[in-house]
């Protein structure tokens, strides 16, 4: 449980950065950019999750997946939140 806190702690933390980040010139490219590195930061928790439950009993294994699984949906969902921001920011009038 303590390994999925960090985890999320850090997805969200690089997901604020990164959109903090996406505020400067060119924003529909920085935020695309920003949905990825997203998107790949919940998939590095999630394989620490999963690489720290293979040494768990079977039901441990199986809860830390089911975690795991979550982060990488979170980080999904939160990257394709951001890629729908640059998409609108792409249709706005200037």
């Amino acid at each position: 449980m303590n390994i999925y806190r960090k985890s999320l702690a850090l997805v969200m933390s690089a997901a604020v950065g990164l959109t903090l980040a996406a505020c400067d010139s060119k924003k529909e490219d920085a935020m695309e950019s920003a949905a990825d590195s997203t998107r790949s930061v919940a998939d590095s928790a999630a394989d620490a999750i999963e690489s720290s439950a293979s040494t768990a009993a079977a039901s441990a294994e199986s809860k830390a997946e089911a975690k795991a699984d979550a982060v990488r949906a979170a980080g999904d969902a939160k990257a394709d939140k951001m890629e729908e921001k640059a998409d609108k920011m792409d249709k706005a009038p200037n």
